[in-house]
């Protein structure tokens, strides 16, 4: 099969189409989504080597279960050992033997075909379709949060930075009352986000975002893929507030950590989320990402994709494997 694959720099190539073991299904992949986290694998995060991608739908074409033969199925990307005392207490995300789809020891999506096990696997419903079922896994990461932490009505959050995360976040969190300020500095994405009803600031390039309002909200959300994201956020929450940190990068994060001890600031990490609770939400249509799509890909193209990405203003660009 065709697969993009990573071993220090991005190549396309003919591997070995891959077999499923006990319990696992194959799955034809329909579209993939590239993201952050991938583009920060080209530069070294995690270390991987190996075909990329975690955000994908698809359909299992062989499966010893054979009821999910023939269904359309997005997938959690943890794979886990289901034993551990972690696993056992409903933690598997972080079982200390996990692989990761396309990011860690595993085998990802940017693929005709994919494994994974059956357990992973959640069935889309038939009227979602697949430009927005592949999103699932970074819903499910944006509304995490919610699952992390409470949030009274009306809690004045920001969510720093307005890339395809950040405005996942920010209407995640908008549909559950929080009173949201999204912060970016590119204009169109802030354009598109005040289309939507959210309330948008923007800031200079040169600037840092805590100029215009420092120690004002009780809630930042770091969304913004770079090292300095930290930094400016510890600027924008108030005292006893909470930043929350969605990036992944292969660099190093500088900031204060003074800050934390004087302000007594909570520093909030978080990950992955529950595919069912993204599902819900595009099931029951509460999100606006019909317009996250920028472009679609045949696989055969994944390098111009990502040189697209790299050099085009735009959101989400999307792989076709399949003609």
């Amino acid at each position: 099969m065709k697969a993009l694959y990573v071993d220090g720099q991005l190549s396309l190539r003919d591997v070995p189409d891959p077999k499923p073991g006990p319990g696992e299904a194959l799955i034809r992949v329909r579209l993939a989504g590239i993201c952050g986290t991938d583009r920060q694998i080209l530069k070294g995060y995690s270390g991987f080597h190996g075909i990329p991608g975690h955000e994908f739908v698809g359909e299992v074409v062989e499966c010893d279960e054979k009821r999910w033969t023939g269904r359309r199925v997005v997938g959690e990307i943890n794979v886990t050992c289901g034993r551990c005392d972690r696993c056992r207490r409903g933690l598997g995300r972080h079982c200390a033997s996990r692989t990761v789809m396309g990011i860690v020891g595993r085998p990802g999506a940017f693929a005709e075909f994919v494994t994974l096990p059956v357990a992973n696997l959640h069935e889309v419903p038939v009227e979602v379709p697949d430009e927005e079922a592949v999103f699932v896994e970074p819903l499910a990461a944006a509304a995490e949060i919610l699952e992390q932490m409470p949030l009274a009505h009306g809690t004045r959050i920001a969510v720093l930075g307005a890339g395809r995360l950040g405005l996942l976040v920010a209407q995640v969190l908008r549909h559950a009352g929080a009173d949201v300020t999204l912060i970016g500095r590119s204009e169109w994405k802030l354009k598109l986000a005040r289309s939507w009803g959210l309330n948008t600031v923007r800031v200079d390039v040169n600037a840092d975002a805590a100029q215009w309002a420092p120690r004002t909200f009780a809630v930042v959300v770091e969304a913004t893929s770079s090292p300095q994201g930290l930094e400016e956020a510890l600027r924008l929450v108030e005292p006893r507030g909470t930043v929350v940190m969605k990036s992944t990068f292969h660099q190093l994060a500088h900031f204060d950590t003074a800050r934390l001890v004087v302000d007594e600031i909570t520093l909030l990490g978080s990950r992955c989320g529950r595919f069912d609770v993204a599902l819900d939400l595009i099931r029951r249509d509460r999100l606006r990402l019909d317009e996250f799509v920028s472009r679609t890909f045949a696989l055969e193209e994944g390098l111009a994709a990502f040189e697209y990405l790299d050099s085009t203003p735009c959101l989400k660009v999307l792989l076709r494997p399949q003609p």
